[in-house]
């Protein structure tokens, strides 16, 4: 521990780039390791709790780790655990489960795109919640990022299938409850820590799945899945959830948020990239351009927003 801190030290900026980029690019791993699950016969829902299962551990020990490291950690209240639960609910189960239904039906490619504008959503629910319209400029920004999704929409209606639609609507839902849990768990994150609520979290998720699996079917479902299920679910738990969550959390100590979020643009990309090499999904000049929009529509977003809170600090 002492070499990898010094390590740390002698050069912090270098690796919170690394860090960023194989955060980045981890998760964006996730949709191929679902898609090349799906080859076998298994559903989302016992997917999904194959994750849960082989990440829970994990976090669970990183919870452990962390608690006995830090002696006056603050006293959670009623309150923090309801809102954990809730979290746990929108964050880990349910923005999962029809992100897994919708890749059922769609390229990872624009799967990753639709996941990616989540920065507009959160904006159009806090402008709900403070009963306010979005600026001009934030229209203007999220027109283009969805204009970006609709020229890719389009061009993979025709080369893809006709459950297209139905793929978008469960991945945009995916989209609304992720940002929705942002919204829910920001204050906790920064009072309880990232990891004591990301393994609470998941450990509600795991408990939430695993209901909904023995209310639709007998639970030994999931130990009869075959063995190269268990193998991709198992890259899914450790190196798409529970590595790039860790890499994500030391980039943003060492060189800020907003850098990491700068630097987590590059996922798309890289699922993208992935999605054409190993799953053979079709990528057109239309998709470029369509990447394009979405990118530039989100990064305006993001850049502007810092801007602002940076001239208000």
């Amino acid at each position: 521990m002492s070499r990898t801190r010094a390590l740390l030290e002698r050069s912090p900026t270098a690796w919170g780039v690394g860090l960023a980029l194989l955060g980045a690019i981890f998760f964006s791993g996730k949709a191929i390791v679902v898609k090349l699950a799906y080859a076998y016969p298994v559903d989302a829902s016992t997917l999904l709790a194959m994750r849960m299962l082989l990440s829970l551990p994990l976090f669970l020990g990183a919870l452990i780790f962390t608690v006995l490291r830090e002696k006056n950690a603050v006293k959670m209240t009623v309150k923090d655990y309801g809102l954990i639960t809730l979290a746990g609910l929108l964050g880990y189960y349910l923005a999962s489960l029809f992100d897994f239904m919708g890749l059922q039906y769609i390229t990872a490619g624009l799967e990753r795109l639709i996941l990616f504008t989540y920065p507009s959503i959160v904006l159009l629910i806090a402008c709900i919640i403070k009963h306010q319209w979005p600026q001009p400029w934030q229209l203007m920004c999220m027109a283009l990022s969805y204009v970006g999704l609709a020229v890719v929409y389009g061009h993979e209606t025709v080369l893809v299938g006709d459950n297209t639609a139905l793929g978008v609507v469960l991945v945009f839902v995916s989209a609304v409850c992720y940002a929705s849990y942002l919204i829910v768990g920001e204050r906790l994150l920064k009072r309880l820590g990232t990891i004591r609520v990301t393994a609470m979290a998941t450990l509600v998720s795991a408990a939430a799945i695993l209901i909904q699996i023995n209310l639709q079917q007998p639970l030994s479902i999931i130990v009869e899945q075959p063995l190269p299920v268990w193998g991709w679910s198992l890259v899914n738990a450790v190196f798409c959830t529970f590595v790039p969550v860790f890499a994500v959390m030391t980039a943003i100590s060492l060189i800020g948020a907003p850098r990491v979020s700068q630097l987590g643009m590059i996922g798309p990309i890289a699922t993208i990239i992935l999605g054409t090499w190993i799953l053979k999904e079709p990528f057109t000049i239309w998709h470029a351009v369509g990447t394009a929009l979405v990118i530039a529509g989100v990064a305006l977003l993001s850049m502007k927003k810092e801007a602002k809170e940076g001239a208000t600090t």
